[in-house]
């Protein structure tokens, strides 16, 4: 019963959206008449600030902009630019011009850290090969060699 309830709503208002749109279809729908008017007048035009030397084309001239008068404006202006601010809590170091590339090095940063650690890395390997080197020179300078002793008769 309720589900035939819902649908018989939902197809009332299904309908009443119909008829909304069938109006404004006819609302919208140009008259015959005003199809056989076929009027291609073109755009008069504005001078607001040309000066036309032809008399038809002065009658669209634009009247002169009258200035607006400012003065309270400037007055309300310059007594709130007397009034002075104190400035208590000023860091002086967001005053400080930024170097030009400071947002290149923010955003390669956290790259540079790594290339860092690997780097470290790569210099205590070498050094660590270095030093096997040396030790294994000095072991064999240090080993006798049987074929290096002399036999004396």
């Amino acid at each position: 019963m309720e589900i035939e309830g819902e649908i018989s709503q939902l197809e009332k208002q299904a309908l009443t959206r119909k008829e909304r749109l069938n109006q404004l279809k006819r609302k919208h729908k140009p008259d015959d008449e005003s199809n056989n008017k076929t009027d291609y007048s073109l755009p008069k035009p504005k001078f607001r600030s040309y000066k036309p030397e032809h008399e038809e084309l002065s009658k669209h001239k634009l009247p002169d902009a009258k200035p607006e008068d400012l003065t309270e404006e400037v007055k309300t202006q310059l007594e709130s630019a007397k009034e002075s601010i104190i400035i208590d809590n000023l860091d002086l170091s967001t005053l400080a011009p930024r170097k030009q590339d400071w947002d290149l090095k923010r955003d390669l940063a956290k790259e540079l850290e790594i290339l860092e650690k690997r780097t470290q890395k790569s210099i205590a390997e070498l050094i660590r090969d270095e030093l096997k080197k040396r030790q294994n020179l000095a072991d064999v300078a240090n080993m006798d060699m049987p074929g290096s002793k002399l036999v004396t008769s």
